[in-house]
């Protein structure tokens, strides 16, 4: 006799017991799988829409300077972008000392900033990070004699710094920056500011998308002229003031400095195309921004005239004069009436018959560039044997001249835009647009020929802060944490001693975010991602309209669900899994649970300016290509005063139009120019253009180069099938 539990009770609370345990697991991990689907597909979004934009603006920029190479020196249309390319020529030293000149500006005594004398101090240095923490803003007298030391320092430095860990024990390595302050003045609490003993490499773009890239240049450049020997920096394919036109921080110059921010943004062009391109710690551990290919050459690298690019998206043009006494290159010296032109340039928008039609689609730019300049050579050298000026030896070397800047190029194009791959081989980048991607087997081959036991590399945002790949031979690192949106991702940098075995250090910069739980986290970040990806939906009404109505068989304005997706994913080309995000994106279903399509529309519009008179191909047009519109306006704005006139809104839109292969009529853009003009004084604000027609409510951190999704990312993973959720 006993008081115990008998066996049969005991069997069957343990069974009990291991079905509550089951189920609760499979609760889990459910509720983990659908943590990670969200987590992944927001993601996908955010890193679609990064990669798009890029994309548009290497595809308008080739565009343009399609343009420049077809059309009449005096036509309008090239006339409006002929400057941004006049920079890209390749200047005498004496042409831009007078941009440096600060002797003549003052000072005033309310002054509150900081001061800076010559030679820099340290304590003047530390004294910049505690004022801008502060919120404080150097005077522009400061930043044109800062610029003009750095652009000293920087020519004295080779295209590939050489560092070693001997003296100091260790490095820190920093990525992408982009602008955030915050997170730069993170990693000096964590790991102290750049000193003897703490010296630092930042592996380029420091400017774009923040709001205080240029706030990250003068701390970057003052502790540069402080340790010349101790701060190292690589230039970046955001250090290049074409992409600063588009993702902000041509805007962030001139907003903070009305006054000289032109002659500002004009120095750090120069300065931008004197950074180094790449640091090798300790002979073993190659630095660089993007990434390489399979004919990427160190020793052709270390050789090249890297201020010469001033912007990598396009070969540098020469001053130099053709053998009939024409300056070849330079726009000033261009007659339309001129019989004397090296070749015939063609007199209108239209384009030439020779230009497909998906020209500027699914196309890498060294595809097209390539494209370009061999007709270009054609033409040239027709019009030299009927002129009978082919054949010198003057020519020949400069035809060599002409194809080893061509390698060069795209030498450091690669260097600048390359991602790395899963898949063995090198193919061309088409969703960045330029650079390549490049696999396992070129790391190993790359590593081999130069000697070499690890590549860093940045350019790419990671959930982490960080990434390997390629068999852990290749490090991507990202110091701009809560790039997306808040809690979106880490930032991360890394430390490197003698024994060159990385020590990773992550962070997050918000206090808000080491508020929140995981899930508050994700869901916030999914949040963020779905407002953005409502609006792509919206700006491409008229396409999936027409794709609800090729499955729409009754003409009943439903569809069903899955149809519904299927059409969705037709025109948008993400590889998202739309069934699982309909609850996200249609608050409305019928009965039958089909989809009113039309209904949704209206669920989806976000009001804004009173356009109920625009033409609504025209307003589609302006919601889906607002960031390339605005870049259009930027490079048209040629005096940046922020403001157009009426003739130059009307040659911006036809631009526009030729670009995007459509018709826009002349009372469509005029209508929509009187709605802009509301004071009635004949010029149009582009910053209040902009806003007008902005879709969402609220700026993320992404609008700043928003555009289109181009369907071209067909490397991306479809999460609907993959196992691993």
């Amino acid at each position: 006799m006993g008081c115990g539990v008998s066996k049969s009770n005991q069997f069957k609370n343990s069974g009990k017991a291991i079905k509550s345990a089951v189920l609760i697991q499979r609760w889990y991990r459910q509720f983990v799988a659908r943590k990670e689907m969200r987590r992944r597909y927001t993601w996908h979004i955010f890193q679609s829409i990064e990669y798009s934009g890029e994309q548009a603006q290497i595809k308008l920029y080739n565009f343009l300077g399609y343009l420049m190479d077809n059309f009449t020196p005096t036509s309008n249309e090239r006339n409006l972008i002929s400057h941004i390319f006049r920079e890209n020529e390749v200047c005498r030293d004496a042409e831009w000392e007078r941009y440096f000149c600060y002797k003549n500006i003052e000072v005033p005594d309310i002054y509150s900033g900081p001061h800076l004398t010559f030679p820099l101090t340290v304590e003047q240095a530390v004294g910049l990070v505690e004022a801008f923490r502060n919120k404080k803003q150097l005077h522009s007298r400061y930043i044109l004699q800062l610029l003009l030391e750095t652009w000293k320092q920087l020519r004295l430095l080779p295209n590939i710094n050489r560092i070693s860990t001997c003296h100091s024990k260790e490095i820190t390595i920093c990525g992408d920056l982009h602008g955030q302050l915050e997170d730069l003045l993170l990693i000096f609490y964590k790991n102290d500011m750049p000193s003897l003993e703490k010296p630092y490499l930042f592996n380029g773009d420091f400017v774009d998308r923040g709001k205080d890239s240029i706030e990250i240049l003068i701390i970057l450049f003052s502790f540069l002229l402080v340790y010349p020997s101790e701060v190292y920096l690589n230039r970046g394919n955001h250090e290049d003031h074409i992409v600063n036109l588009r993702y902000g921080f041509t805007k962030e110059v001139l907003s903070k400095y009305r006054m000289h921010g032109k002659r500002i943004l004009k120095l750090l062009q120069k300065i931008f195309s004197w950074l180094p391109l790449a640091s090798v710690i300790d002979q073993k551990v190659l630095v660089l921004h993007g990434g390489i290919s399979n004919t990427t050459d160190l020793s052709v690298l270390a050789r090249v005239d890297r201020h010469n690019y001033v912007s990598a998206l396009r070969p540098p043009k020469k001053r130099h004069q053709s053998v009939a006494g024409l300056s070849m290159d330079s726009d000033m010296d261009e007659d339309a009436g001129s019989t004397n032109k090296v070749f015939q340039r063609r007199p209108s928008l239209t384009f030439p018959k020779a230009l497909a039609k998906d020209c500027f689609q699914n196309r890498s730019l060294q595809d097209f560039s390539d494209r370009l300049r061999v007709n270009t050579v054609e033409e040239v050298e027709s019009h030299q044997k009927n002129r009978g000026l082919l054949g010198s030896e003057n020519e020949t070397s400069q035809s060599c001249e002409s194809i080893n800047s061509e390698d060069e190029w795209k030498q450091i194009l690669d260097l600048l835009w390359s991602d790395p791959m899963t898949q063995d081989g090198c193919v061309p980048n088409e969703v960045r647009g330029g650079g390549c991607y490049w696999g396992p087997d070129v790391t190993e081959d790359f590593l081999n020929r130069h000697n070499l036991q690890l590549i860093i590399r940045s350019h790419e945002c990671k959930q982490e802060g960080y990434e390997f790949c390629h068999n852990r031979k290749v490090l991507t690192l990202f110091s701009a944490s809560n790039y997306y949106d808040v809690g979106s991702n880490r930032g991360a940098y890394v430390k490197l001693g003698p024994d060159l075995v990385p020590y990773l250090v992550q962070y997050q910069a918000s206090s808000m975010i080491r508020e929140l739980s995981v899930r508050q986290s994700v869901g916030r970040s999914e949040r963020s991602a779905i407002k953005v990806l409502r609006e792509q939906l919206f700006a491409h009404k008229s396409d999936l309209i027409c794709a609800f109505k090729k499955l729409d068989s009754e003409n009943k304005g439903r569809v069903s669900l899955s149809d519904w997706a299927t059409a969705v994913e037709s025109v948008l080309r993400l590889g998202l899994p739309w069934r699982i995000m309909r609850s996200q994106l249609v608050t409305g279903r019928s009965a039958d649970g089909s989809i009113d399509y039309y209904e949704w529309f209206n669920e989806l519009a976000i009001k804004g300016a009173n356009a109920d008179h625009i033409d609504q191909s025209l307003l589609e047009t302006l919601y889906r290509h607002r960031s390339t519109l605005e870049t259009i306006f930027r490079i048209v704005d040629t005096d940046n005063s922020g403001f157009i006139t009426m003739e130059d809104f009307r040659q911006t839109w036809k631009l526009l139009s030729v670009y995007l292969k459509m018709e826009i009529t002349e009372d469509a853009i005029s209508d929509l120019a009187v709605t802009i003009d509301s004071n009635q004084d004949g010029s149009i604000d582009i910053e209040e253009f902009m806003e007008a027609f902005r879709l969402t409510d609220k700026k993320s951190r992404l609008e700043r180069g928003r555009s289109m999704f181009m369907g071209t990312a067909t490397d991306l993973t479809k999460l609907e099938g993959d196992p691993n959720i």
